[in-house]
Order: C-alpha cells, then sequence, then structure tokens
C-alpha cells in the first residue's frame, strides 16, 4: 500500500509495470489516472496546494480502509500538486485484488474520496484571473454511495 504526494510528474506505464510485477496473488488489476482538463475558458494552470502533515496521513486512512473493505492485496495512489497544464496527469490510483469486482469498487472509492474530501486545494488560473475551486454537488453525491 503506497501513497505518494509529489509534484514531480510520473510515468503511468512505468507506475502500473511495476505496480503489477512478480504478482501471482491478485487477479485483477484497476487502474485511474486524473488529467488536468481545460473546462473551455481557457485554463492556463491549476494550482494544487495542500499542507504535507494533513494530506498524507488523510489519504493513508482512506487507503487502509479501502484496503480491509474490499480485502486489497496491494494500492498505489499518486497525488501531484503544484501549478498543472491541462493536458498533464493530475493523479492516479491503482487497486489489485483477487477479483475485479473488489479492484473496481476499491478504485471508485478512492477516486470520489480523492475528488471530495482529501484535502487539497485548487485554484484554476486562466487569461481572466483566478478562482478556487468549489466543491460541487455530483462529487459528494458520488461520495455518499459508500
Amino acid at each position: 500500500m503506497t501513497v505518494r504526494v509529489q509534484e514531480a510528474p510520473f510515468d503511468i506505464g512505468a507506475e502500473v509495470a511495476a505496480f503489477a510485477r512478480g504478482r501471482s496473488d491478485i487477479g485483477a488489476i484497476v487502474t485511474f489516472t486524473g488529467i488536468v482538463r481545460d473546462v473551455g475558458d481557457g485554463l492556463q494552470h491549476m494550482l494544487i496546494e495542500h499542507y504535507p502533515a494533513m494530506t498524507q496521513p488523510a489519504i493513508e486512512k482512506i487507503e487502509a480502509e479501502a484496503a480491509s473493505r474490499w480485502s486489497l492485496g496491494d494500492s498505489l495512489i499518486i497525488h501531484r500538486f503544484g501549478p498543472l497544464t491541462p493536458g498533464e496527469q493530475i493523479m492516479m490510483v491503482a487497486t489489485a485484488a483477487p477479483h475485479r469486482a473488489a479492484a473496481f469498487q476499491a478504485a471508485e472509492f478512492l477516486m470520489d474520496y480523492l475528488k471530495s474530501r482529501a484535502p487539497f486545494w485548487k485554484k484554476e488560473v486562466t487569461g481572466d484571473g483566478e478562482a478556487w475551486v468549489a466543491a460541487k454537488p455530483d462529487d459528494e453525491d458520488a461520495l455518499s454511495r459508500w
């Protein structure tokens, strides 16, 4: 079980290959990668801020809950911070479990948590100015199913 909060980009292919290497005890690996999206208003970059003493333990706690609820063989969460431009990878989740249903459900649970509850603050910077990203009702609805 690994959580990395980092500024540097990551190579999704290399991360998944390393995550899967040598695993004969699992039957499924599910991965998700989040990409910074320009929502059509000229996003120059998204600034992601966090408080390391809060962020790492909060994500580790939710990862441990997922591992327990779905009997995961392993999991990996990478979330970036700093200024990120459209098209850059912002985060990834990988889950490994004996069966695909558990791997998919755990990955969705982790992604819903990261989107709505993980202690990150996001600011969109466009040619027209800056604005903090507010929580969306759809994200809260997604989290409520767990």
